[in-house]
């Protein structure tokens, strides 16, 4: 899509970002990890652990113990799965930059940032042809050939 765009309409650069996620769900993102190498640590070596805390190791460790290959891997999995579902807002937003600069004045740069599609507020994501008719449609038309009557008169 950015590579469209920007050959649909040079002078645009289209930058690609992801749109962050809500507070508590950037702070759960974040735990994950932690519980992850925590629950690893406890499956490895909790045989040491629960009895230097002074417990005796819940029934859950035991069947977690059995099968040390498949309880880690499947930490590993759902770990990073839930993470990285925490960490994606399903969010898609057009912002194109356009930069415009004068051949006249080399450090002349006007910065034009404008919406032009928001997946949150539309619930959908937009097609090719319309994001092309979209962009097309919020930018300024060339300056080229405009008030060509008042030059010949």
């Amino acid at each position: 899509m950015k590579n469209m765009l920007e050959a649909s309409f040079p002078g645009i650069e289209v930058i690609l970002s992801n749109y962050p996620p809500s507070f508590p769900k950037r702070l759960a993102s974040k735990a994950v990890p932690v519980a992850q190498t925590g629950l690893m640590a406890i499956i490895v070596g909790g045989e040491y652990i629960f009895p230097r805390l002074g417990m005796v190791p819940p029934p859950w460790y035991y069947s977690l113990r059995s099968n040390r290959f498949g309880a880690i891997a499947s930490t590993w999995f759902l770990g990073n799965f839930l993470q990285s579902s925490l960490q994606s807002s399903g969010a898609f937003e057009a912002v194109p930059m356009i930069y415009l600069s004068s051949v006249c004045f080399k450090e002349l740069k006007m910065e034009m940032v404008f919406e032009v599609f928001s997946k949150l507020k539309e619930q959908r994501f937009p097609g090719e042809i319309e994001l092309r008719q979209l962009v097309g449609s919020k930018l300024p038309g060339p300056a080229f050939g405009k008030n060509l009557d008042a030059v010949w008169s």
